[in-house]
């Protein structure tokens, strides 16, 4: 069924409107003929439209067109990024057995995306991986001492840190540049989940020095189906996908109609500033409810802009979020790739959240089409589905 023309987007994290200029490119780029890797003049047309948008991408990243690999989505970037770099530092790239891996070790959090921690897990039960769990705190943000202790224990040991720019569901900044300097300073390489970040915040790869870095076009206007890895000159990843060699670490024949859209999406400028003055708006307006608590990093400064994630005491997230869709409100209670799982999120969990209290989340993200009416309209009708999702909370 059709969302109603009247209804009320605040979701953009799980994917965001395409613009006008980004659907009328990938229409016009639809209509092309040709493989990109044919050497006929139909394939090289194809070949320039593809390229034109790995450049594009490059450019928003700060990095080099060679440094970008195409990918199916966010997921594969990232599943690319961990298993490509654990094999490539293991037994020279060959799949492992397990209690046969020379570098075991994988740092990360259990706050990650789940295209993480299923990757990991992947890993850890088929091909002798090992997980040191770094700490976060309340917010959501990853401890350096955590991760700087990790590294100081056999760092000969270690495959990979793996880590969020920002959390997808609290919205909380990472230290990128420092877990880095870290990491390196221990001859570890480290990979970046930017997906929630992406287009959100800047991000220019070389300067902080990341070996591998994933994104996708979706989360920022372009084409469900796309995502990149930006993997460095200097980084090495085994492929998941072989045949044909078409990119530096991805077979398969790319998708020059997609790269064309995801190079115009990755183009498009980007209102942080009026996208945090509404986020703001919406937090203040929020918190003068009863029993609600902002989730993530409180400093503006150290959230992405258009992530709002509170929790509503003594009433269950699912609850709220049925009533505010019948409302015209489309939110979420966390990561999209969790949807229609009855689970308690295990990024608050991470954050020392009271079960009880994770179970009241919702996270609201804004988009370039948000206006101050929505927010409004929103803070207008919260206070009585509030009271009515509470109602039901007690009665069952």
């Amino acid at each position: 069924m059709p969302a109603s023309p009247d209804a009320v987007y605040l979701d953009h994290a799980a994917t965001t409107p395409m613009p006008s200029a980004v659907r009328e490119a990938y229409l016009e780029a639809l209509g092309l003929i040709g493989n990109p890797s044919s050497i006929h003049t139909h394939g090289q047309a194809a070949r320039d439209l593809l390229e034109t948008g790995r450049e594009q991408v490059a450019a928003s990243l700060g990095v080099d067109p060679v440094e970008v690999v195409f990918t199916g989505g966010g997921t594969e970037a990232v599943n690319l990024a961990i298993k490509g770099t654990f094999w490539s530092r293991n037994l020279g790239g060959r799949v492992a057995t397990v209690g046969s891996v020379s570098r075991p070790r994988i740092l990360t959090t259990r706050a990650e995306h789940h295209a993480t921690l299923d990757a990991v897990d992947w890993l850890v039960r088929h091909e002798g991986a090992e997980v040191d769990w770094i700490d976060v705190d309340a917010v959501g943000r990853l401890s350096l001492a955590s991760l700087e202790q990790a590294l100081a224990r056999d760092p000969e040991s270690i495959a990979l840190v793996t880590a969020l720019w920002a959390n997808n569901e609290v919205g909380t900044l990472q230290p990128v540049a420092e877990i880095v300097r870290l990491a390196h300073a221990a001859g570890v390489p480290v990979h970046l989940d930017a997906i929630a970040a992406y287009g959100a915040v800047p991000i220019d790869v070389h300067t902080v020095g990341a070996d591998l870095v994933s994104v996708s076009a979706h989360k920022i206007g372009g084409p469900v189906g796309i995502g990149a890895l930006v993997v460095a000159r200097t980084a090495t990843v085994e492929p998941l996908i072989h045949g044909g060699n078409q990119q530096r670490a991805r077979s398969g024949t790319q998708d020059a109609a997609g790269a064309a859209a995801f190079g115009v999406a990755a183009g498009l400028p980007h209102d942080t500033t009026a996208l945090a003055a509404l986020r703001d708006r919406l937090i203040a307006g929020l918190l003068e409810l009863p029993g609600v608590v902002l989730r993530g990093d409180p400093d503006p400064a150290g959230r992405l802009p258009g992530n709002v994630h509170v929790t509503f005491a003594g009433c269950d997230g699912d609850a709220l979020l049925y009533l505010l869709d019948r409302a015209g409100f489309s939110v979420s209670t966390g990561s999209a790739c969790q949807a229609g799982v009855a689970e308690v999120s295990h990024v608050l969990l991470a954050m020392g959240v009271p079960t009880e209290e994770a179970r009241g989340a919702l996270r609201f993200t804004l988009g370039p089409d948000t206006t101050p009416g929505a927010i409004d309209a929103l803070l207008a009708v919260l206070p009585g589905l509030l009271e009515r999702a509470r109602s039901a909370s007690v009665s069952r």
